[in-house]
């Protein structure tokens, strides 16, 4: 994954079941659950996608993008000084790597993505 590249969009969702059958027979999209609460969307090629369900944090039509970084804690770091707010700090997510969610000066909700890798550990 390169550094800073987008490598996730997230979609929310009222109806997680219907947004996986919707964007399955729209643009033929793989879909997998993960959990009773989010679906991974593969389409051939880009960035993965997700479906989140709207509630808590997550309102509808919220749109999330994750940034692929090599130091999420040095990124949120940077967001905090160049005026961000981290919302979530590095988490993990077994078997996938870590994450982290913060919003710019301008209130979008952005993600950082760390993939694991062989021996990697966070930071």
């Amino acid at each position: 994954m390169a550094e800073h590249s987008i490598v996730h969009v997230e979609l929310s969702s009222t109806h997680l079941a219907q947004s996986q059958t919707f964007y399955r027979a729209l643009f033929g999209w793989q879909s997998q659950p993960m959990g009773a609460d989010y679906v991974v969307l593969s389409p051939p090629s880009g960035p993965t996608g997700g479906l989140t369900p709207v509630g808590g944090s997550v309102r509808p039509g919220d749109v999330v993008i994750y940034v692929s970084t090599h130091d999420i804690p040095a990124t949120l770091a940077r967001v905090k000084a160049l005026g961000g707010r981290v919302v979530q700090p590095e988490t993990e997510i077994p078997g996938v790597g870590w994450y982290a969610l913060f919003h710019d000066p301008s209130g979008n909700l952005v993600g950082l993505l760390k993939a694991a890798g062989p021996g990697q550990e966070p930071g």
